[in-house]
C-alpha cells in the first residue's frame, strides 16, 4: 500500500529537523577537536620540556652518582617493589556520551589485544560511563571510575583525583605498574588506540631518557638540590602524562563524533532525497489522475 502524501511531508519535516541538529552536533564536534588539540600540542612542549629536565638529572646521576644517592635508592626501591608485586593498574579513558561511533568498542579490542602481554592481576580504572559499561560486560575486576570533564579547564580535577587514587592503591601495596589506554588523534581527524606506561620508573625507563638527544652542544647542569629536582619533575612527568592522555582522548573523542555525524548527514540526505523523490512521484500521479478524469468526464459529455 503506498504511503499517503501527508505522512510523506511529516517524513520529511522530520528528517529536515534532524539533519539541523546533526549539523549542529557536528559544528561542536569540530570547534571541540580544534580546542583540545591545540591543548594537546601546547602540552607536549611541556612535556618534552619536562622530559628533557629528567634527562638531566640522570645524565649527572651518571657523572656523579654520590651526590644523588638518596633519588637513586629511591628509583631503585620502587623497580624492586614492581618486581615483588607485580599487580598492575590499567586506566582506561573512554567516553560519556554515545554518538562517536567505534569509539569505545575499538579501545576495548585494542585493550584485549595487549592484556596477554601484561601481569595477569590486574585492576581497571574507567574514565567514562561508557567505557565502564564495556568493561562491566568483559567481566574485568573494576576500581574507582571518574567522570570525564566537560571542558579543558575541568581535566586538572579529573588528573589530581586519578592521582590520589593511584597513590592510595600504591601505598596499600596493590600496585605496582600503571598503564594508561586511550585513543589519540591522528591525521584528518581520525584516531588511532594507544597505551603508555607511567609507572615503575624503572631502570628500563631511565635509560630511554639517557639516550634522549640533548638539543644543544653546551652539557645540562642542575642548579638546585638533586633530590628536589628530581621529586618535582617526577611529579609533573606523571602529571602531564595522565593530562595529555586524558586531552588527546577528549580529542579523539570529538574526532568520532564529528566522523559519526558525517556519516549520519549524510545517510539523512539520502534519505531525505528518496522521500522527496517518492514525494513529487505521487503527487505526479495524483495529477495525471485528475487529469485523466477531466478528460474523462469532458468526452463523456461530447458524446451525450
Amino acid at each position: 500500500m503506498a504511503e499517503s502524501s501527508a505522512n510523506l511531508q511529516r517524513k520529511i519535516n522530520s528528517a529536515t529537523d534532524l539533519k539541523a541538529v546533526v549539523r549542529t552536533m557536528k559544528a561542536m564536534a569540530a570547534a571541540n577537536i580544534s580546542q583540545y588539540e591545540n591543548a594537546v600540542l601546547s602540552l607536549d612542549d611541556y612535556y618534552h620540556t619536562v622530559q628533557l629536565g629528567l634527562t638531566a638529572y640522570f645524565r649527572q646521576l651518571a657523572s656523579h652518582p654520590s651526590k644523588h644517592y638518596k633519588a637513586a635508592q629511591f628509583s631503585s626501591e620502587s623497580s624492586h617493589n614492581s618486581v615483588q608485586q607485580n599487580n598492575i593498574g590499567i586506566i582506561v579513558f573512554g567516553s560519556d556520551q554515545g554518538l562517536v561511533g567505534q569509539f569505545n568498542d575499538r579501545l576495548v579490542a585494542f585493550l584485549h589485544e595487549k592484556l596477554p602481554d601484561l601481569p595477569a592481576d590486574r585492576l581497571f580504572f574507567a574514565v567514562g560511563e561508557r567505557i565502564e559499561s564495556q568493561l562491566e560486560q568483559q567481566q574485568l575486576p573494576l576500581g574507582r571510575s571518574f567522570i570525564l570533564p566537560t571542558s579543558i579547564d575541568a581535566i586538572t580535577a579529573l588528573v589530581t583525583d586519578i592521582l590520589i587514587e593511584i597513590e592510595q592503591q600504591r601505598v596499600n601495596k596493590q600496585l605496582s605498574e600503571v598503564y594508561l589506554f586511550f585513543n589519540r588523534t591522528v591525521a584528518k581527524a581520525h584516531y588511532e588506540p594507544h597505551f603508555q606506561r607511567i609507572l615503575p620508573l624503572d631502570k628500563q625507563w631511565q635509560q630511554a631518557l639517557l639516550t634522549t638527544p640533548w638539543p644543544t652542544a653546551n652539557l645540562p647542569q642542575l642548579l638546585v638540590k638533586p633530590n628536589l629536582t628530581f621529586s618535582a619533575l617526577i611529579g609533573e612527568y606523571i602529571f602531564s602524562s595522565i593530562f595529555r592522555a586524558c586531552t588527546e582522548s577528549l580529542a579523539s573523542e570529538n574526532a568520532s563524533r564529528l566522523l559519526a555525524m558525517q556519516r549520519a548527514e549524510k545517510n539523512i540526505e539520502e534519505l531525505e532525497d528518496q522521500m522527496h523523490r517518492q514525494f513529487h512521484r505521487q503527487r505526479q500521479r495524483a495529477i495525471d489522475e485528475e487529469l485523466a478524469d477531466l478528460i474523462g468526464g469532458f468526452e463523456a459529455l461530447s458524446a451525450s
